[in-house]
């Protein structure tokens, strides 16, 4: 009874209460602090214009990359006496790139090769020829992956041996790897948080700007990460209905 009446109830709800309203304005004061004040939000969405350029265009440099080494190993393997030279220059390339870490990758490119460029320019040459590497390892899964048959019939029908790669072989493999790519796609766009290490404000540097100005870690950086999280699962999204489209044409 002595308890009840030194600590009524109604006084912990109002204390539940007054905790409540002052995590509110804790967190809102956080934010205002983060994103409202001096416009800093300017720093995320600049960071997340940058990420995306960077993606997309190393995305587009490594499909090409990757579909021009998956086609010079093929060919190699289908003759051994064709691309000798370009063949073991695509090995060392995938070697040295699939064997070393990107950040590494990124800082000699922009560093020691690039060294006058953009760095935006030099991120995407050095994220896209890191994508390549990988690229061409789906793309040559996806060629191997035809069946033998259908070059059989391509040369059957009078076409050489390039013209069958390219117009019978070539659309079905892109077809069978196409969410691998896209997979690729999306692993490339977290990989481009380390840009940052060169000095591009990608969208991690964006908020790491803001926390080395407001000294809080919690709203710039969770921000980050929930940035990246909802792209991630929209993406994810797209690739789903692809895989799903691609397999509904399969059963067609």
């Amino acid at each position: 009874m002595g308890d009840f009446i030194l600590n009524p109830p109604f006084l912990s709800g109002l204390n539940i209460v007054q905790t409540l309203q002052n995590l509110y304005l804790s967190v809102g004061q956080q934010f205002y602090d983060a994103f409202i004040e001096k416009n800093r939000y300017k720093y995320i969405v600049t960071g997340l214009g940058n990420t995306l350029l960077i993606t997309l265009f190393a995305v587009m440099i490594g499909i090409v990359l990757g579909t021009l080494v998956a086609l010079i190993r093929v060919s190699h393997n289908n003759d051994k006496k064709k691309f000798r030279i370009l063949n073991a220059i695509c090995s060392v390339y995938l070697t040295v790139i699939r064997g070393t870490p990107v950040v590494v990758q990124l800082l000699i490119t922009y560093y020691i090769i690039y060294q006058s460029a953009d760095k935006l320019v030099a991120a995407v040459i050095a994220f896209g020829i890191n994508s390549g590497a990988y690229v061409a390892e789906v793309i040559r899964s996806g060629i191997q992956s035809v069946d033998k048959g259908q070059i059989e019939a391509g040369r059957s029908l009078g076409l050489n041996q390039r013209t069958t790669m390219i117009k019978i072989v070539f659309p079905q493999a892109l077809k069978n790897v196409a969410p691998a790519i896209f997979n690729e796609f999306i692993s490339l766009l977290k990989e481009t948080s380390v840009a940052g290490y060169i000095g591009v404000q990608d969208l991690t540097k964006g908020g790491d700007v803001i926390r080395s100005i407001t000294y809080d870690a919690y709203m710039p950086l969770l921000t980050v990460a929930g940035v990246y999280l909802v792209i991630v699962m929209i993406l994810t999204r797209f690739l789903t209905l692809l895989e799903r489209r691609l397999s509904a044409s399969d059963i067609r």
